[in-house]
């Protein structure tokens, strides 16, 4: 699945119904460091409320942690399902143990993402998720 970085709703929810136009999958990327600001419980809700508003589409996310353990540490626990940590190689590899015992995955840096931040992205969104 290709990743999108979304920064609210709006954006999710335009992931989303790109997606389900495309007959294909998104992964839901959050922006760089969003766990940090924003926190995980936004971020389960916003994915939640994503997938309620554009029912049937299959979904990944993936909440960016930087390089905050802490913060990783309680987004695996309230049943994040993938993170990015930046951290310490000490820290990435006990998060790493941590997210399998969650039945989650640590990445060390983000997938390749559209970010729809960006001048004329949704525009080029249905390209981007479109496979080949």
């Amino acid at each position: 699945m290709r990743a999108v970085i979304v920064h609210g709703l709006d954006d999710a929810r335009a992931a989303l119904t790109a997606a389900a136009a495309t007959g294909c999958g998104v992964t839901l990327l959050s922006a760089p460091g969003a766990a940090g600001y924003a926190g995980f419980g936004w971020w389960r809700a916003l994915v939640a409320a994503a997938r309620e508003a554009v029912p049937g589409v299959p979904v990944e996310d993936v909440l960016d942690c930087d390089d905050l353990a802490g913060i990783a540490v309680e987004a695996l626990h309230a049943g994040c399902r993938a993170i990015v940590f930046a951290g310490n190689d000490a820290q990435a590899a006990q998060l790493a143990a941590l997210a399998a015992v969650c039945g989650a995955r640590m990445l060390r840096e983000p997938p390749p993402a559209l970010d729809l931040a960006l001048p004329g992205a949704r525009r080029r969104l249905a390209a981007w998720l479109t496979p080949g």
